[in-house]
């Protein structure tokens, strides 16, 4: 009997493809034959970041398309990069699968396309393949975008996103609330991008709410009052290399593997751990407030710098900032953030508050100093602070900047306010009992699966 075969296809950011590769290795592990499709720029870049010790590709088949820009182009220009994959890869994906359907035995039994890759979505339906969305970032930020059409006639905003005045909306009486200055498109600076990734994103409303099936990287304990309102989109999450016993894979960079024996020398509960995602990127006078902070609080950090966080990130640091904190602070390029964020000496999570980041600080029981930078950010950082209660935010000068000060007694405050560490391993015990046997995210991925084989 043929293995059921199960094809997917993330957006090309990090923060989009680690869940999805993580979903892949779980069907795999469920007896699925399972290929899983990046550009090419980005297939390059996973696989010579994979993990030595885990052969993740004799579990799914990885294989990858052009996105249709140069090598040299700038693919952190969502726009540039949306409007040319929206160009090029359907007729790409359409021939891929045409070929794998050539064989009897290797036919596509499903396609699970992030639902920013609605386009996916609709090759899928052409081809009479069950068609799965699958949603990286908040449930709520889903269901914000199917309410667009009634936010435009309501008239809270007008047909480019952009909010018509600052106000506060709720979409149902069981979600949070919502600033409309802060609807996730709304907080993209360049005006032509904004519009651009508004138009592309009400694109996607329609191949999302007609997928045979809508999975999302969430649980019921994070987002209830959304999973209420909104009963088609399932939780199946988090989904976490830790739930498997496996190694994370999905990065774009080698692991620092010498941070964990570093973080083996430090005190329990000790550690603040200070990362920012894929995107961030700092002016010279933020990157060196932030140093000197950290070097204010007089504790052990370990800070993953990017090596474009900054411009010139090597001459970056302030004069002798180095040789000050070398006893007690670790700069790396890059880290297997599931696996630092479940050593017992980290104590406190500085974060740009991607989604990702986000359920993975609260999975090990972390509380957050937030520190969002553009889109979705925005919201999970209220989510974090005024929703769930278990972080603090960082807040900025008159000048648009987060200073020394600010940093080490927000700090101080985390990490000595004993309420927001109950809060939070509260619920990181709901959520990963959600993911074992008998939770409602462990029942919703077995029902799935049974679907998918059906």
């Amino acid at each position: 009997m043929r293995k059921p075969h199960v094809l997917l296809i993330p957006f090309p950011a990090q923060g989009h493809v680690i869940p999805l590769m993580e979903l892949a290795l779980n069907l795999a592990k469920h007896g699925f034959k399972v290929t899983f499709v990046n550009t090419e720029f980005i297939h390059e870049r996973v696989i010579n970041a994979l993990p030595g010790t885990e052969n993740v590709q004799e579990l799914i088949q990885m294989v990858s398309l052009p996105d249709g820009l140069e090598s040299s182009d700038n693919r952190s220009e969502i726009g540039k990069l949306s409007e040319s994959i929206l160009d090029v890869m359907p007729g790409e994906l359409n021939a891929l699968i045409e070929r794998i359907n050539g064989s009897e035995t290797e036919k596509i039994s499903c396609l699970i396309a992030d639902a920013t890759m609605g386009w996916a979505l609709e090759v899928a339906d052409k081809m009479g393949i069950k068609k799965v969305a699958f949603w990286s970032a908040a449930a709520a930020l889903l269901a914000l975008l199917f309410k667009i059409p009634s936010l435009i006639d309501d008239g809270i905003i007008d047909s480019d996103g952009q909010p018509m005045k600052n106000q506060k909306i709720q979409l149902s009486p069981t979600m949070p609330v919502m600033k409309t200055m802060d609807l996730y498109w709304s907080c993209i600076s360049d005006e032509l991008t904004r519009k651009l990734i508004f138009k592309l994103l009400v694109k996607i409303v329609k191949p999302t709410k007609s997928a045979d099936r809508l999975i999302s990287n969430s649980s019921n304990w994070l987002e209830s009052g959304t999973f209420a309102s909104y009963p088609d989109i399932l939780p199946i999450g988090p989904l976490l290399a830790s739930n498997r016993l496996g190694k994370s894979t999905g990065y774009f960079w080698r692991e620092d593997s010498g941070c964990l024996a570093w973080l083996d020398q430090q005190p329990p509960d000790s550690v603040i751990y200070v990362a920012f995602g894929s995107f961030t990127v700092f002016d010279h006078n933020q990157f060196r407030e932030l140093a000197l902070g950290l070097e204010l609080t007089d504790r052990p950090f370990l800070w993953v710098v990017r090596q474009n966080i900054t411009e010139d990130v090597d001459n970056a640091y302030p004069t002798g900032f180095e040789e000050r904190v070398q006893h007690r602070g670790r700069m790396v390029s890059w880290v297997s953030q599931q696996k630092v964020l479940s050593h017992p000496s980290v104590a406190c999570f500085i974060s740009h508050c991607g989604w990702n980041s986000t359920i993975e600080g609260i999975s090990n029981g972390i509380p957050f100093l937030c520190w969002p930078y553009f889109t979705d950010q925005i919201f999970n950082k209220s989510y974090i602070c005024d929703y769930l209660k278990i972080g603090l935010e960082l807040n900025k000068d008159d000048n648009g900047i987060i200073r020394r000060v600010e940093i080490k007694n927000k700090l101080e405050r985390v990490l000595g306010d004993e309420g927001l560490k109950e809060r939070v391993l509260d619920l990181q015990a709901k959520i990963l009992n959600g993911v074992r046997e008998g939770g409602s995210s462990y029942k919703n991925f077995n029902d799935f699966v049974a679907w998918i084989k059906d």
